[in-house]
């Protein structure tokens, strides 16, 4: 097999409970753009009805999304369903369990970064980890916001820190 050329993630999705504040939250907090509001129900005749209804079964009945963009135009989705009825997930850091677990920002102020989202209802889920070479002073730490879901915070760049550490 021949290796491909690399992919741009073009967006992320992500279920919450409490639409207006979690949209708030990440303009807020992260710095998110709200470019678009929807909601999509079964009966429309819309092809994102049409689409979703695909793409969420026969459950799927009404759903509110909120479209934004982070500081590198990566979308962020927030999703809020209303039919089936959102509900969080009691452990939501099950990280040994395959799928997506966490999201990572980058952000050269870590510590102020994690005092906003602990000031703003989330939590810090670990202390601030150094990681020291002759090049770059690197820190990472995990948080999780308002809704449950994982934030995972790099000082630099993905590829300072990988290729750095």
């Amino acid at each position: 097999m021949t290796k491909s050329y690399p992919k741009v993630i073009n967006h992320i999705g992500v279920s919450v409970i409490g639409l207006n504040r979690a949209v708030s939250w990440y303009e807020e907090v992260l710095g998110f753009t709200v470019l678009r509001r929807e909601t999509i129900k079964v009966e429309d005749s819309s092809l994102a009805s049409s689409n979703f209804k695909t793409i969420f079964g026969t459950n799927f009945k009404r759903v509110n999304v909120v479209w934004l963009s982070s500081g590198n135009s990566v979308g962020f989705e927030l999703f809020e369903f209303e039919d089936p009825e959102a509900e969080q997930r009691a452990n939501n850091f099950e990280y040994w369990k395959s799928g997506v677990f966490h999201i990572c920002i980058t952000d050269p102020n870590i510590e102020m970064l994690c005092k906003k989202i602990t000031d703003s209802g989330g939590r810090q889920l670990t202390n601030i980890l150094h990681v020291n070479n002759s090049k770059l002073h690197h820190k990472l730490a995990y948080c999780q916001d308002p809704f449950g879901n994982i934030i995972e915070i790099f000082t630099h760049s993905y590829e300072q820190f990988i290729a750095n550490t």
